[in-house]
């Protein structure tokens, strides 16, 4: 626990009893989460992420430059606190809550916007989280994901390897869920969903995996997977290169029905 997220705990606290909610049981149904997340915000033992403390400052009627500033306490207590924004990936969070177009490509794993729930927390429990810090990191991604039902969601264009498609992350029936899940998303027409098959052999990025945002008068900023930490980037000369990388890897890429198909026949081949 941080004194930052103790001081945030005691307000959070605090609005929640002056907006008549008297204890965490009352309020937890009302926030729709279960009342531990309530009492880890309130003693600051994992102060809430910024989707929970939106809903939470919503409800208590919290807002202006109070609500302004609770929202930046809490960004920088959860960096603080090692939760699941780290300090090096806020840029890239805020760039993608803002992008207009994200291009993804990814040689390894479904990318993190596409990820189930249970999918993503077989890979937080693989690096070696406990059960409680895995579901934090899986809120925190769920939370992510949220910019794909704005009334005007961005542009998403992804290119996955097929191989990704095939590796075991947790069991079959994760695996059953997890491409059924993208295969719907892919239906959405501003979700593009591209295969790279497996015969293609070596292309453009075999050296891991890109993320570019686009936003609205901002640089595009560009997340580079890395082995131990994955760095965030606006600079010009590796924007474009990566963005070059990104347009090989999408060229040699099936068209949007065909990376359907092949999806759907992976489906098959984890319900058998």
């Amino acid at each position: 626990m941080t004194d930052l997220g103790a001081f945030l705990g005691r307000q959070l606290k605090e609005i929640r009893a002056e907006a008549g909610y008297k204890s965490q049981d009352e309020f937890a149904p009302v926030l729709s989460k279960d009342r531990s997340v309530i009492g880890k915000a309130e003693t600051g033992e994992y102060p809430p992420t910024e989707a929970v403390l939106e809903d939470w400052l919503s409800l208590c009627g919290i807002t202006g430059r109070l609500r302004t500033v609770l929202l930046a306490v809490a960004k920088i207590a959860r960096m603080r606190d090692g939760g699941p924004v780290k300090a090096w990936f806020a840029g890239w969070v805020d760039a993608e809550g803002k992008a207009h177009t994200l291009r993804i490509w990814q040689p390894i794993i479904l990318p993190g916007l596409l990820q189930s729930p249970a999918y993503a927390r077989e890979l937080f429990i693989a690096t070696g989280l406990s059960e409680d810090r895995a579901s934090e990191y899986v809120q925190s991604r769920l939370d992510r994901q949220a910019i794909l039902e704005r009334p005007e969601p961005p542009s998403i264009v992804v290119v996955l390897d097929e191989l990704a498609l095939h590796r075991l992350i947790g069991t079959a029936e994760i695996m059953r869920e997890q491409l059924t899940h993208v295969i719907e998303l892919s239906k959405r027409p501003n979700v593009h969903i591209h295969i790279l098959p497996t015969r293609t052999g070596a292309n453009a990025g075999l050296g891991g995996p890109i993320h570019l945002a686009t936003g609205s008068g901002t640089p595009e900023v560009l997340l580079i997977g890395a082995l131990i930490e994955d760095q965030v980037t606006a600079d010009p000369v590796q924007v474009r290169r990566a963005s070059a990388t990104f347009d090989a890897v999408r060229g040699d890429a099936l068209n949007r029905a065909d990376s359907r198909n092949v999806m759907m026949e992976a489906l098959e081949r984890w319900n058998d």
